[in-house]
């Protein structure tokens, strides 16, 4: 079999790898280079050094869209997280129908995140029509908006995890607490919380990296709206590149700045919680 394995290993890698550089490597050194570049096209692209990031670190638009999408995702990695934990933790007891509201809880997820948004803007539209104004008439029930709207999409798929993460905790280590006349606070606290973090840092993971990265919600409910104070960084870099002419190296420089600060931020993330982790 190993023999086999080190015959043939290549049949199963190039291919994959190929379709890699092809699909991302490429594309990404490409980008890189276009954002040093003033183009229309990729064939007219004319070198001009860092002038797209002047012009980025100048873009005031550009600037509130980080702290806004800073401010999203701390509040939707918050809210989630505790929502589908709580879920997770209710949904693992012994009680009837646990299999059915699992279901109910993931479903939000199945939905693209266009249709999620133009869903979400009736839904507001209507009550908000009540109080005379509407998410594009006002920048914090924008923002609101879509943290309502994102947590209700994603919270059953991080409650999946929790669960996943609850039902691997061993039942001895749960009875040992008990007998040791741990109460319900203490059992959360000292034993639950420190066996679950690696279900922990797989869903502040996928939070802090979706928060950052929404575009399909933010363009559907919103677009932006109010003269652009519930524009995301995603949604910015679009409307740079496509909305504005001869601003496509700005655009793809602030492409490379997200990228780079996504990464960052993600790396920060998993080592902190990754440092937290207990071996079972």
């Amino acid at each position: 079999m190993q023999k086999n394995m080190k015959k043939y290993w290549p049949i199963f890698t190039i291919p994959v790898m190929a379709a890699f550089a092809i699909g991302f490597v490429i594309p990404f050194i490409l980008g890189i280079y276009l954002s040093l570049t003033k183009f229309t096209t990729v064939k007219d692209a004319h070198f001009v050094g860092l002038a797209n990031y002047r012009k980025l670190f100048a873009d005031a638009t550009y600037l509130h869209s980080f702290f806004l999408t800073l401010a999203f995702a701390i509040a939707t990695i918050i809210i989630i997280n505790i929502i589908a934990f709580f879920l997770a933790m209710a949904l693992t007891q012994k009680l009837k129908g646990t299999n059915l509201f699992r279901t109910v809880f993931f479903m939000p997820n199945l939905i693209g995140g266009i249709v999620l948004g133009y869903i979400w803007q009736l839904i507001f539209s209507g009550i908000l029509v009540h109080f005379n104004t509407a998410l594009n008439l006002n920048a914090r029930l924008g923002f609101w908006g879509l943290v309502i709207l994102v947590c209700w999409q994603q919270i059953g798929y991080m409650m999946i995890i929790y669960i996943s993460g609850l039902q691997a905790i061993p039942t001895d280590v749960m009875e040992a607490t008990e007998i040791d006349g741990a109460n319900g606070v203490q059992k959360l606290f000292r034993v639950t919380l420190p066996m679950m973090m690696p279900s922990i840092t797989i869903c502040t993971f996928l939070t802090l990296t979706n928060g950052f990265k929404l575009f399909d919600q933010n363009l559907a409910l919103t677009g932006g709206a109010p003269m652009k104070k519930t524009e995301l960084m995603a949604l910015n870099i679009y409307q740079t590149f496509y909305g504005r002419v001869g601003f496509e190296g700005v655009g793809q420089a602030k492409a490379v700045i997200f990228f780079l600060i996504v990464i960052v931020m993600a790396g920060l993330q998993q080592y902190f919680t990754k440092s937290k982790e207990v071996q079972q």
